[in-house]
């Protein structure tokens, strides 16, 4: 059962009846909001306006799709499709990498290990040729 939101408005300000809501009294509170925030009377915002008529008249302070999602768990609120797990999507390759999904830098470096490993092992052979002197 929905209460009347009438009755959860401002019933008392300052010790004196608020009694019917008036336009005049949400844009005296609105301007108060503007004067609050740093901006002058003449600055009121939207919001302004409508935070006073929400304090003012008992209005929700939000709808229900936003109560909802503030009650929901953090990890809930910022799940686009509720209830779905995802998959995997396909790996696609870069331009720089080949087949075997090395990159240039990766195939260049091992090219070069391999090369000084040879250059080592062809050094190392011929010294062992070489007669002792």
């Amino acid at each position: 059962m929905e209460t009347n939101p009438v009755k959860a408005g401002l019933l008392t300000e300052n010790s004196a009846g608020v009694g019917t809501v008036s336009r005049k009294m949400v844009r005296d509170r609105a301007i108060e909001f503007a004067v609050i925030d740093g901006r002058s009377p003449n600055e009121v915002s939207k919001l302004d306006w409508e935070q006073a008529k929400r304090e003012l008249t008992g209005a929700p302070a939000a709808d229900q799709q936003e109560l909802a999602l503030e009650s929901a768990p953090e990890a809930a609120r910022w799940d686009p499709v509720p209830g779905f797990t995802g998959r995997m999507a396909p790996v696609t390759g870069s331009e720089d990498e080949d087949e075997e999904g090395q990159s240039d830098q990766t195939r260049l470096t091992q090219e070069g290990i391999a090369g000084a490993e040879h250059d080592l092992l062809r050094q190392s052979a011929r010294a062992a040729n070489q007669p002792a002197a």
